[in-house]
């Protein structure tokens, strides 16, 4: 009796994770299903193949909405249980317009010469099918990734979210462009893969555990008894520097203008959301093991406790903000073309939400996610306006193909002119709210310098995307630009006016949106306490990766007047 009780004790965190991964075993099957339906001799069963893609985001929706309202959320033993409650909803409703944007670029040439009977079908040749197999498959890896219980499962999730954007991008558009872009982004990506790995190796090495909650444990009682290992800082470091590809942050950046050049409109779009926010979550759960509170300092034989994450990891983190946002921005001011600049303003973005990351759980992650979904918004409609236009049957590239759009389709220019002002951060639209969430929450973890720094980088990144509100708003039609139209399909178009509306409309519906986001760190563990000796006192210090503030990355001693913990002498 008693080894049958044991037992399903055992089994009862399996049993909640298998619930909790609710959405991505949906994505999984509507991955397989539109592979199928992609290799259809019949055109009108693989048109259906963007529909059935977002029935399939839908349903995943739904489906987490569901079980993150049951028992399996508290059983999980996930280090942050609800980090997927608001995450995976997010991920799976900006995929939808993403479908959208991409849907009219895949096989449209090929279809076209089927149709005319210019070539025979060929099973072999059309990439419809899988492209959105990878596209799913994709979005439940970055789903997972707010799943991890151990390291294992981390990296997993996280190759899972980025091999099959390899694929997308070298057959987003059939063109040597779009294959060396794939090469370069496999090679960059393989190196991001080995840098994280070995620091997870390290990080094993340092707490002789993969699961998340014991290294947690095992980092917070190394603290408490004087400091965390070494081994485990130079892991937490390597990690974190592999991870910052798939944000496009510093030093991991390179790859971002040659392969949003290179790829599809579509598929560039994708690249600008879904593996950012793969790495986002990575780091929070990363970070959390650390630990936010209860790190202590030995000077002159008193202990100290310092709030926030060790010394070593917060300078590197506030170094990779300010590098990102700053190259970022400066980079972008160099660009002519629009997916270049894009690639850049993608970088610096990637620095705003290091910064909502340093700011630590609480208001700073919170902030974070609210940050990710205007983001996502912005981005994504900026990407179906260039989707939607193209010149002799290739995609528009400069800004000067942009000029006088306003006379040709007004509405296509009202929205790329209303998402460039957005990502500025100008009130009242959404983009002003996100940044303003970022800022407050780095203000209150003592993060003024970063702020400035963050400000003063909004302030060069209006330079350039101005350029995308003069130019089709402002510029003069000329015989470039005349031969400019509509792609055929209106699915892009669609996506654009909707997102469009949605950069305006939101703020009005602000206070449930920031609830909404405010659920990521909600259901935290219990706080735990580790009493553990050090050669010449006892301290007792809270270790939970689930609380606390960020710390300043300017001083071993985050709070102006640091607390002497309570001593007992031995």
């Amino acid at each position: 009796m008693e080894s049958s009780l044991t037992t399903a004790l055992a089994a009862a965190p399996m049993t909640a994770k298998l619930t909790l991964i609710a959405p991505e075993i949906v994505l999984f099957v509507g991955s397989v299903i539109v592979a199928v339906l992609g290799l259809s001799r019949s055109a009108s069963v693989r048109k259906t193949v963007p529909g059935v893609t977002i029935l399939f985001l839908v349903a995943s929706i739904a489906a987490s909405a569901f079980v993150y309202r049951t028992d399996a959320v508290a059983e999980s033993g996930l280090l942050i249980p609800m980090l997927g409650g608001f995450s995976k909803a997010l991920i799976a409703a900006i995929a939808i317009p993403l479908v959208m944007v991409a849907s009219s670029s895949i096989d449209r040439k090929l279809e076209e010469a089927f149709e005319s009977g210019r070539a025979a079908f060929d099973p072999i040749r059309v990439m419809r099918g899988e492209f959105f197999a990878f596209f799913l498959l994709a979005v439940a890896g970055t789903m997972l990734v707010a799943n991890a219980a151990d390291l294992i499962w981390l990296f997993l999730a996280l190759e899972l979210a980025s091999l099959p954007t390899y694929v997308m991008v070298a057959v987003s558009r059939g063109t040597r462009r779009a294959q060396e872009a794939a090469v370069k982004y496999f090679f960059l990506g393989a190196l991001s893969a080995a840098t994280f790995l070995y620091g997870f190796a390290l990080l094993y090495g340092a707490t002789g555990t993969l699961e998340l909650g014991p290294m947690r444990d095992a980092i917070a009682a190394s603290a408490a008894a004087g400091g965390v290992p070494t081994l485990a800082l130079v892991g937490g470091i390597l990690a974190i520097l592999g991870i910052a590809f798939k944000l496009a942050a510093v030093p991991m950046h390179f790859y971002a203008p040659d392969v949003y050049e290179g790829a599809g409109a579509g598929t560039t779009a994708f690249l600008g959301f879904i593996p950012k926010v793969a790495g986002v979550l990575a780091l929070f759960i990363l970070l959390s093991i650390f630990g936010w509170s209860g790190h202590t300092v030995v000077e002159g034989g008193q202990v100290y406790a310092i709030k926030g994450l060790p010394l070593s990891i917060s300078v590197v983190l506030f170094m990779l903000a300010v590098l990102t946002m700053t190259l970022g921005n400066v980079g972008a001011l160099l660009q002519r073309n629009v997916k270049r600049m894009l690639a850049y303003s993608s970088i610096a973005q990637s620095g705003y939400l290091l910064v909502g990351i340093i700011a630590g759980p609480g208001a700073g992650f919170n902030a974070v996610m609210f940050y990710l979904l205007g983001y996502g918004i912005m981005n994504t409609a900026i990407f179906a306006v260039l989707a939607s236009l193209e010149r002799n049957g290739e995609e528009v590239e400069t800004i000067d193909d942009l000029a006088g759009l306003r006379s040709r389709h007004p509405m296509l220019a009202w929205v790329l002119a209303i998402s460039a002002v957005s990502l500025i951060g100008i009130p009242p639209l959404i983009g002003f709210f996100g940044k303003l969430a970022i800022f407050s929450a780095a203000l209150e973890a003592n993060q003024t310098l970063l702020v400035i720094i963050a400000a003063v980088n909004s302030a060069i990144g209006a330079a350039y995307y101005l350029q995308l509100v003069a130019a089709p708003m402002l510029g003069q039609p000329n015989a470039r630009t005349e031969s400019i139209q509509t792609v055929p399909s209106s699915w892009p178009r669609v996506a654009a006016i909707v997102l469009g509306g949605g950069i305006v409309l939101m703020p009005l519906g602000l206070a449930p949106l920031v609830s909404a986001a405010a659920s990521t760190s909600g259901a935290q563990p219990a706080t735990r306490t580790t009493t553990a000796p050090t050669a010449d006192v006892g301290v007792s210090v809270g270790a939970s990766a689930g609380v606390g503030v960020g710390a300043s990355a300017e001083s071993p001693r985050a709070a102006e007047a640091p607390e002497q913990l309570d001593l007992a002498a031995r």
